[in-house]
């Protein structure tokens, strides 16, 4: 037997038992609950039907709270192996440090140093404190385990914590909601079940009870499906927590009523029959989307998955845990959701909200991913692609199995990578293209390198700041790209020290405004706006403060693009967000900041050996210049070669009109052809900032490094501009002085348009009402559209960027009939043919049409 099916078999005896006592627990719930569980997938969604609530004795609560800290603190034979070993030192080693902080306080303090009654962080640090003794306590082979008096300790301190501090509501509940209603329950509700055999009953009631009562966006010391705070990643944190309360109380309704609720997280999002009035969760089509309008499968994203997976694995063994249809679900987030937005094991910035401003690495991120996968293969055992795959995220992201959360996932992460014969694979093809349309971000896969863009709409926020992070966020929305180079160290070129060495205005492949702006607690001394006797209620957490501080959308509906097989394209208007809108219109209070944006309208089209990138109509009606920035990222040591428009050779740094650049940091190489041949500016500078300059939480520290930028320049006052470029990954400078196989059909405010002569490829961006022709193809309203020669005849693929349309027609030059969608009509028109694209419900997404010559 090999270490890993060893390890297998260990895992599967730890997690669900001994296989008589699952049996009766069964046979006990499965009275008055269906074999399926709570939710059945129909067509991909997750339909809720209503659930009993099964009579739950103590072995029933037993098994759920057994599960639980088997998943916190492992087992005697799991934590005896030398994977988890060290986990277990840390474990020990945190619980002597806060036992150390009860010792040396003093006067009114609980722990020594900590100031508790009016920093709401300080004292869910207290409570953490508290969970990271009890753990050490339930943890077999710590020397703590099992001891009697620090477990007392721990018990107490979380009395006198919860009694001084967390008893009353009209004492608490100041500052951020999240640690009252999500923060402290959860380091409360894990304290109670690894004393559980312990601790008074009576607290642990006393307990639950303030827990319910700080639920103040609930209903009843309840979840509200209703409240916009009880929604995704949230929903799931506060549901979970009610489980195994359920658990520790023997309350048999309050579990099945948390697990009905957190069921809701699993079903897909129909954006034309929201539930609830919810947008967050995740989407047909891959997006995960918090906040109401935010793309955030990296952060919040990450922690439902967490949760999620928390709770199949304490649900394991049990009737509760019986419905492999949330497991299927889980998997599909995981290989539609996941995987493409994670390059060589690093999360895209694209996705992380406000996160994006923070010191861990999109390695970090990953490595919390990683954890949900390795867990997942337990409930999935069957699924091919899951195990190549866990493994491919451990190695490429370089994740220690030790670092993990949960002692069996570290047993299994380790059996895994101990494994020679698993090869790692990613999830997702080399050579794709992924359109996330619900959130409005684009992936680009190619081997050696992926491209992501993010987009933004009156649909999808622009930004996210928040608690003072993200503090200069303002563009982040608004066409900005990064460039992921396979076997580079991605933390090098992006990341947090990405974002503090390029300027706001700069960010790579932005079109703004340059200006300065001047950040949150800059302009009012506060991590929010602050006017609660406003008509809009200005408060820290007020709605008024989310739509117009916090992560306000644009005002234009146009953003999306196609996809025709591997791929595609994307284009967007530039607009004001909705916080300028207003305050033209006299809606916003005086001294409520706000900034007006520039104007563009701007296509991309994804191919094979690069990106193509035009825009038009660029300039402002505010009288600022207007900076493009083609690119701008860290490099090393970067040298840069080019030709003019003038055929003379271009070397370094400098301004001039250039019609291609090299970009070349060690082995990677970028290359940059100017289709328009505009003015440029090529800096190679050294540049110092603070981490503190994107997050106040930041520590001071200061980071230099050289950086690439490629710039052009409307000046205030001239006329509009019009822009075309393209970026080549790992170009040499003979295929950049070739002649290029794509060009530029339109470029205009109306139409955008590239052919491909490689590949016969012909993309297609429309942007306003009417017929707009490009050649031989005509298209009615705004469209994307992409075509592509086939043997048979041609592909097609059509989206609605602004999601209100109901059909997209195009006219074509000769007569097809279609072989392959219900959702086209092919009717005669002139000496060739009309298509009627059916683009109702699909909210973004494309069709993709098999036309064959008649």
């Amino acid at each position: 037997m090999t270490l890993a099916q060893a390890l297998v078999n260990l895992l599967e005896t730890a997690v669900l038992g001994e296989r008589e006592h699952v049996s009766v627990t069964r046979r006990t719930l499965l009275a008055t609950m269906p074999a399926v569980g709570l939710a059945t997938v129909v067509g991909g969604a997750v339909t809720l039907p209503a659930a009993a609530a099964p009579p739950v004795g103590p072995e029933d609560a037993e098994a759920l709270l057994a599960n639980a800290t088997t998943l916190l603190a492992g087992t005697p034979d799991i934590n005896g192996t030398p994977a988890v070993a060290a986990k277990v030192e840390v474990i020990t080693a945190n619980a002597r440090s806060r036992l150390d902080l009860l010792d040396r306080a003093t006067g009114d303090e609980i722990f020594a140093g900590l100031t508790l009654g009016s920093d709401e962080a300080a004292l869910a640090r207290a409570f953490t404190y508290v969970s990271e003794i009890a753990l050490a306590t339930a943890t077999p082979t710590s020397p703590l385990f099992g001891d009697a008096e620090v477990t007392n300790r721990a018990i107490a301190t979380l009395e006198r914590l919860q009694s001084e501090h967390y008893a009353d509501v009209d004492a608490g509940y100041y500052g951020n909601w999240f640690q009252w209603e999500i923060g402290i329950p959860t380091t409360v509700t894990r304290t109670l079940v690894l004393t559980r055999d312990s601790v008074d009953p009576e607290l642990v009631q006393r307990c639950v009870s303030a827990m319910d009562a700080f639920l103040l966006n609930g209903e009843d010391g309840d979840v509200d499906l209703d409240s916009r705070f009880h929604t995704g990643a949230n929903l799931a944190d506060i549901t979970g927590n009610r489980v195994l309360q359920g658990a520790l109380t023997g309350d048999a309704e309050r579990i099945s009523k948390a697990l009905t609720d957190q069921r809701t997280v699993f079903a897909t999002v129909d954006p034309y029959n929201l539930q609830h009035g919810v947008t967050d969760g995740y989407y047909a089509d891959g997006s995960f989307i918090q906040h109401h309008s935010v793309a955030y499968t990296g952060s919040y994203g990450r922690a439902l998955l967490t949760r999620v997976m928390q709770t199949l694995g304490v649900l394991r063994g049990t009737a509760w845990g019986d419905d492999g249809a949330l497991v299927d679900t889980v998997l599909t987030w995981v290989q539609r959701g996941f995987a493409p937005l994670v390059a060589q094991g690093w999360m895209m910035e694209a996705v992380k909200g406000r996160a994006v401003s923070r010191t861990a690495t999109g390695y970090t991120d990953v490595a919390t991913v990683a954890e949900a996968v390795v867990a997942l293969t337990q409930h999935a055992p069957a699924v091919e692609w899951l195990r190549p795959y866990a493994k491919h995220l451990l190695e490429t992201s370089a994740t220690d199995p030790a670092r993990m959360v949960s002692p069996p996932s570290i047993a299994l992460a380790t059996a895994i990578l101990a494994d020679d014969g698993l090869v790692g694979a990613d999830a997702v093809a080399a050579t794709a293209h992924h359109h996330f349309a619900a959130m409005e971000r684009s992936v680009h896969r190619r081997p050696g390198w992926t491209f992501t863009l993010s987009r933004s709409s009156d649909r999808i926020s622009k930004y996210e700041y928040m608690s003072s992070e993200n503090l200069r966020s303002w563009f982040q929305g608004e066409g900005v790209h990064q460039l992921y180079l396979t076997d580079q160290d991605h933390a090098s070129v992006h990341g947090v020290d990405g974002l503090v060495l390029h300027p706001a205005q700069g960010l790579p492949g932005l079109i703004a405004p340059d200006e300065e702006r001047l950040t949150v607690p800059e302009l009012y001394n506060r991590a929010w706006y602050e006017n609660p006797d406003h008509p809009l209620e200005f408060t820290s957490s007020s709605e008024s403060q989310n739509t117009y501080v916090y992560f306000p959308t644009g005002t234009h509906p146009h953003s999306g693009g196609a996809v025709l097989g591997d791929v595609g394209s994307a284009s967007m208007v530039l607009s004001d967000d909705v916080a300028h809108r207003d305050s033209q219109r006299g809606l916003l209070p005086e001294d409520l900041r706000t900034w007006a944006n520039a104007r563009a309208v701007r296509s991309w089209f994804f191919l094979d050996d690069g990106v193509v990138l035009l825009a038009a109509g660029v300039g402002d009606e505010e009288g600022r210049d207007v900076l493009l920035t083609l690119d701008r990222r860290r490099t090393g040591a970067a040298v840069v070669v080019g030709e003019q428009t003038d055929g003379r050779p271009w070397s370094g740094a400098g301004s001039a009109r250039l019609r291609w650049l090299l970009q070349r940091d060690g082995d990677h190489s970028i290359g940059y052809r100017l289709l328009t041949a505009p003015q440029v500016q090529v800096g190679l500078d050294r540049v110092s900032a603070s981490r503190r300059s994107v997050r106040t939480s930041n520590p001071d520290t200061r980071v230099e490094s050289e950086v690439f930028s490629l710039t052009a320049r409307v000046p205030a006052g001239d006329r509009p501009g019009t822009f075309a470029w393209s970026i080549h990954p790992g170009a040499d400078e003979a295929s950049l002085a070739a002649r290029p196989s794509v060009s530029v059909r339109e470029n205009s405010t109306t139409i955008q348009a590239v052919a491909d002569r490689s590949s016969g490829l012909v993309g297609i961006n429309t942007f306003t009402s009417g017929w707009h022709r490009s050649r031989e193809v005509a298209v009615e309203g705004p469209a994307s559209v992409l075509l592509r020669p086939t043997r048979e005849g041609l592909s097609v693929a059509v989206a609605d960027p602004t999601t209100q349309r109901s059909q997209v027609r195009l006219r074509l030059p000769r007569r097809y009939r279609v072989a392959s969608d219900r959702r086209c009509r092919e009717a005669r028109h002139e000496r060739g043919s009309e298509l009627t694209v059916d683009v109702r419900g699909l909210y973004g997404r494309s069709v993709e049409i098999s036309l064959r010559r008649r």
